[in-house]
Formats: structure tokens, C-alpha cells, sequence
């Protein structure tokens, strides 16, 4: 198990959510305490450990701390805003 750690900005991300967008993201969030690297995963380039997930039109930016077994959510962002 992982533990999930959401930054600031990620948790006022997830509540300007429409609701049922919320519930979707907050259910794959949960599930990257089990699997941290799951098979939609992709790498940022040019980041040593950070990572996307797609969840519907929305991207969660995050890292992954193997020695500390902790994922930190950086960002939950619409596509077209994600990478700005």
C-alpha cells in the first residue's frame, strides 16, 4: 500500500469538480494507493518521477515515492489546462 498525499492546489482542483467528476477522480485517486503505475499510466517527459493518469477529460499530475511508498497528487486539471 501506498499512501496517497494531495498538495494544496490538487485539493482545490478536486473541489471545483463537478460532482459527478469528483466521485470518478476520487475513486482512481484511491486506486493509486494499490498501484501507484497502473497499465494508463504515462510519464511526464522531461520529470524524473512524475506521472499522468487519465480519469474521463481529466489529467492527475503526480510523483511517486518508491522509498517513502508514497504518491503525491500534484494536479487534478481538464486536459486543455494540464500541462500549462
Amino acid at each position: 500500500m501506498y499512501e496517497i498525499l494531495l498538495e494544496r492546489n490538487a485539493e482545490r482542483d478536486l473541489k471545483k469538480l463537478p460532482k459527478d467528476m469528483f466521485d470518478r477522480v476520487l475513486l482512481g485517486i484511491k486506486s493509486l494507493a494499490q498501484n501507484p503505475k497502473p497499465h494508463r499510466v504515462r510519464k511526464i517527459v522531461g520529470s524524473k518521477n512524475g506521472w499522468r493518469i487519465r480519469i474521463g477529460d481529466y489529467r492527475v499530475i503526480y510523483e511517486v515515492d518508491e522509498e517513502g511508498r508514497a504518491v503525491k497528487i500534484m494536479r487534478i486539471r481538464h486536459r486543455r489546462e494540464a500541462y500549462r
